[in-house]
């Protein structure tokens, strides 16, 4: 297969190419480096879309070490002013993490809903979640809302939210109150659990619910919805330490148990920090994760045409050097977009790679060339609504800034 990376500048900010042309492909072309709103120290960037509206997030540290997390809004006028979220108070400390970290989604035409992660008084990895919603493009947020009640002092954080029916949001988010040993009796700590619960239209909280009591202590999760309603991807975590890429379904107000997408068996005594990513289409649904099974890291995707029930086998997107941090969406002619981080001598690249369900593949195509080590953060991409595909990064180097980049024209 032909490889169409082409004249990388030694300046790590040199931005790409072409997938080949097999049947159906598509060219990228040039892409165009966009300007935000962003401040000096901007990290750790989110997309989100509805309708002709793409909104960024992040999070951004000042001169006095003060942190912040930040939205701007662009459509076809431009950006709008950048609007804080949330800061840091005298009473409010962020728990700042390159993995884990603040996002701003449009759930709704008119609705944009926010977390962030607070500090809990023992530090370290003593911090809960915060949510908050704005109606009025980001001027304004709701008082902030903390979905768990457990008040342990624990983790809790990778956070993943979704639209419900009729104006409701749903979470996802890694919940660690059984992953100490409370008094001991057992003398044995549980386990990272994962946890959901909803917040309907008028702002009135559902119940809380564990849909899988051991998973992964810190990948991150992801979500989407088909039209057979909501799905959830998360790392599983066996008591064997097998940590593959499983799927949970809302069907009729229960989340099912968990399955694998695939059984690769990768036994791995600790949390590799590499979460999988699901896109939605009807009741289509691509998965895209990282996998280290046999020792041979891997970038893979897999399809399911039925919602999520049963998926295809797994086809490998990857060059050889993996290092995951993936991301998915579907395109207009039936195919995925996968992006993910491959390894280079002396860097990272983030690539991304045209795949059909019946495992055809284009060429890679190089978004940009980054650091391969974690202040590269998680590069992450969407389509807007005038087709084009936008994607975002950490730039790495003497300065950290999120950068952002776009196709000129529609990539269908």
């Amino acid at each position: 297969m032909i490889s169409f990376r082409i004249g990388i500048l030694a300046a790590c900010l040199s931005v790409v190419a072409c997938i080949d042309r097999s049947p159906g492909a598509f060219e990228l072309g040039d892409l165009e480096m966009l300007s935000p709103p962003l401040g000096e120290g901007s990290l750790w960037p989110k997309l989100s879309t509805y309708g002709d509206k793409v909104v960024l997030s992040w999070q951004e540290r000042d001169a006095a070490n003060s942190w912040s997390v930040k939205t701007a809004i662009l459509d076809e006028s431009g950006w709008a002013p950048a609007r804080t979220v949330a800061h840091t108070t005298e009473e409010t400390e962020f728990f700042v993490n390159w993995a884990d970290f603040a996002s701003v989604d449009f759930l709704d035409s008119d609705v944009l809903v926010a977390h962030w992660l607070l500090r809990g008084p023992d530090g370290g990895y003593d911090y809960g979640v915060r949510v908050a919603r704005s109606t009025n493009e980001g001027r304004t947020w709701t008082e902030p809302w903390t979905p768990h009640t457990d008040e342990t002092r624990t983790e809790h954080g990778f956070v993943s939210k979704f639209a419900l029916e009729n104006g409701g949001i749903g979470l996802v988010w890694l919940d660690g109150r059984n992953s100490v040993d409370h008094g001991r009796e057992k003398g044995i700590p549980g386990a990272m659990g994962l946890q959901y619960r909803s917040l309907d239209a008028e702002g009135v909280p559902g119940v809380e619910v564990l849909i899988d009591e051991r998973v992964c202590d810190c990948c991150q999760t992801d979500a989407a919805v088909s039209a057979s309603g909501p799905v959830v991807v998360y790392r599983d975590r066996s008591p064997e330490e097998v940590r593959d890429t499983y799927i949970t379904r809302l069907v009729d107000g229960r989340w099912t148990e968990g399955t694998p997408v695939h059984r690769d068996g990768w036994v791995i005594p600790a949390c590799p920090v590499n979460g999988p990513a699901v896109a939605a289409r009807e009741d289509e649904i691509v998965v895209a994760w990282f996998t280290g099974a046999g020792d041979e890291p891997k970038a893979q995707v897999a399809f399911s045409s039925d919602g999520g029930v049963h998926f295809g086998d797994p086809i490998r997107v990857d060059e050889g050097r993996a290092l995951g941090r993936v991301d998915v969406l579907w395109l207009e002619n039936g195919s995925a977009l996968v992006m993910w981080l491959e390894r280079r001598p002396r860097t990272g690249e983030v690539l991304v790679r045209q795949v059909w369900p019946d495992g055809r593949m284009g060429g890679e195509a190089l978004v940009t060339t980054t650091s391969a080590g974690r202040d590269s953060g998680f590069p992450r991409m969407i389509q807007d609504g005038m087709g084009r595909l936008v994607f975002v990064w950490t730039q790495t180097g003497s300065v950290r800034k999120v950068r952002v980049a776009r196709t000129r024209e529609a990539v269908r």
